[in-house]
């Protein structure tokens, strides 16, 4: 494990799959990361990559062959190179290899960078072309945040607040992880969504193109609480394992097959493309209040 800190966060990180593991807030003397429990869901922050969600029958299809990859990719289960570490920020390196060019044919640098800055912590994802092909991927975060956050609070006090106003449909998810062509109302001309357990009993939320860049979550009974800043990210999820006490905030860059799609990954909807040394670079930020 590796440790970053300033005044005010002390932040610990995982080099297996550069997995978040605690955000501390010293100024509060409060955890705002869930804890891992392996009877609900064992991860605290697993890195998406190359693919997030789910591909129809785990398998995508590319030139004129076809590949196999689990749901969100192979990062979250493989050890990345420490690359650098300051006292605030701490950057880790995964290279493509003969392990992941047998089940993803592209050669890629995948740099995960966390950085703080007074009470906000900044994860930057930086993915570069090395090879001599276009590398088509997907990328996004699955941070897991304690609920409730501070005792005497509970679950169903909390909601989350997003910048602008949201009309947003709920893309539904089918028993094999895929989603459907489509959606139920979920966001009406509104900002918040109370939160509740019973939302993710059919699994994740997800949203397709919402026009904020940025979402909170709050409780009316404590001012304590955090803002997560997604600008960049065209698809967002929120969800939590069955009646666990978390919530993940899910900024996407990619998302999962659809029930009818043809399993080309050129086709694939949210899919990135890069060409020969090509860098693309995105970050989320959280304020912890």
């Amino acid at each position: 494990m590796f440790t970053i800190e300033n005044q005010q966060l002390k932040v610990i990180v995982s080099p297996k799959g550069a997995e978040l593991q605690s955000i501390f807030n010293k100024t509060f003397q409060l955890e705002y990361m869930w804890n891992g429990d392996p009877a609900f869901w064992a991860k605290h922050s697993p890195v998406l990559f190359p693919i997030v969600g789910t591909l129809k029958d785990d398998t995508y299809k590319f030139g004129n062959r076809s590949y196999q990859l689990s749901r969100h990719g192979f990062a979250r289960e493989m050890d990345f190179e420490l690359k650098d570490q300051r006292t605030d920020s701490i950057g880790f390196l995964l290279e493509s290899n003969e392990k992941t060019l047998a089940q993803y044919p592209f050669k890629f640098e995948f740099l995960i960078t966390y950085a703080l800055q007074e009470n906000q912590l900044k994860t930057i994802y930086s993915v570069r072309n090395t090879g001599d092909e276009n590398l088509f991927f997907s990328v996004g975060g699955h941070p897991a945040f304690k609920l409730p956050l501070v005792d005497r609070t509970t679950y169903d006090d909390y909601y989350l607040e997003f910048n602008k106003d949201e009309t947003l449909p709920r893309w539904l998810i089918s028993p094999k992880g895929l989603l459907e062509t489509k959606s139920s109302p979920l966001l009406e001309n509104a900002r918040t969504l109370p939160l509740k357990k019973e939302l993710f009993f059919q699994d994740a939320i997800v949203f397709k193109h919402p026009a904020s860049s940025s979402v909170s979550l709050k409780t009316k009974k404590t001012n304590h609480g955090l803002q997560f800043d997604f600008d960049g990210f065209p698809f967002l999820g929120i969800w939590a394992a069955k009646n666990a006490d978390f919530v993940c905030i899910e900024p996407w860059c990619g998302i999962a097959d659809s029930v009818d799609t043809d399993q080309d990954f050129t086709h694939k909807e949210g899919i990135n493309r890069l060409e020969k040394n090509g860098r693309f670079e995105r970050s989320w930020t959280v304020r912890l209040f």
